[in-house]
């Protein structure tokens, strides 16, 4: 049943392809710089933190503004598909209800357009660390391409059951805003692992995001392969929420129409 459902999502992946390039494009229609902002979110976002934790808090992290950055797009990425994700088929309402195609179509496409936003920001995180004067391993940055699979797939499944359950609990879109801020600050973003307090570090330990942080940052940031368990504990979380999400969204999608 899965595997002609996979089929089928196939079959509509210029469907796909069309409302990824629909995004994309619409994103910042309209402004001044347009699609500038691309670049210039993450920029802004950066100066912003690196003020805070740098001149203000004091974070005492060497060259704290290369270590946030490497961290802070990645998990922009990930808050972003979930809690636009949350309402991806919400805003899509009318097409649901009009014809018919796999509903998954509508998370994949956002998810996707989300991580093709990703990958243009992450030209900014190699200008700047090019112009930093930092050194990349190339056997490191080999396995870039995995972790950033592995948050795709991750997002994915979170992706996949927000915006399920947003379509019978509407509040969750709003909800997850706090949610998600909250996770924020659970995931070693703006600071290192090891600065949690040992109480709350079982609380890291079933975070998927930590394992995915620690990765870009030990590829990035540190120059150095990340530890075999670290993206093996990532890539069996990703694929888990994957299944799971996948499973949610299949069960509570055959009443959309009626719920919409």
């Amino acid at each position: 049943m899965m595997l002609e459902r996979v089929r089928e999502i196939y079959a509509y992946r210029e469907m796909i392809c069309s409302l990824v390039k629909r995004d994309l494009k619409g994103r910042y229609k309209g402004s001044v710089l347009g699609f500038l902002w691309t670049f210039l979110n993450p920029l802004l976002q950066l100066a912003v933190y690196t003020m805070v934790f740098s001149t203000i808090m004091r974070a005492g992290i060497e060259d704290y503004y290369l270590f946030l950055f490497v961290a802070l797009i990645p998990w922009i990425f990930f808050s972003t598909s979930l809690t636009g994700g949350a309402g991806c088929i919400l805003a899509q309402q009318d097409m649901v209800k009009k014809i018919y195609f796999p509903r998954e179509v509508l998370p994949i496409s956002y998810v996707t357009s989300q991580f093709v936003n990703m990958l243009l920001s992450f030209i900014v995180i190699f200008l700047v660390l090019i112009f930093a004067g930092y050194s990349l391993r190339i056997d490191a940055v080999l396995c870039l391409p995995l972790i950033m699979a592995v948050e795709y797939v991750l997002a994915m499944g979170f992706a996949m059951i927000m915006s399920a359950v947003t379509v019978y609990i509407r509040d969750l879109e709003y909800i997850l805003g706090i949610i998600v801020l909250a996770w924020q600050f659970l995931t070693p973003v703006m600071y290192s692992a090891e600065q949690a307090p040992e109480q709350v570090k079982w609380i890291f330990s079933l975070n998927p995001m930590n394992y995915v942080i620690v990765a870009y940052r030990d590829i990035l940031y540190y120059g150095k392969m990340p530890e075999l368990e670290t993206i093996l504990f990532a890539a069996l979380l990703g694929l888990a929420m994957l299944v799971v999400g996948w499973y949610v969204f299949w069960h509570l999608q055959k009443r959309f129409v009626e719920e919409l």
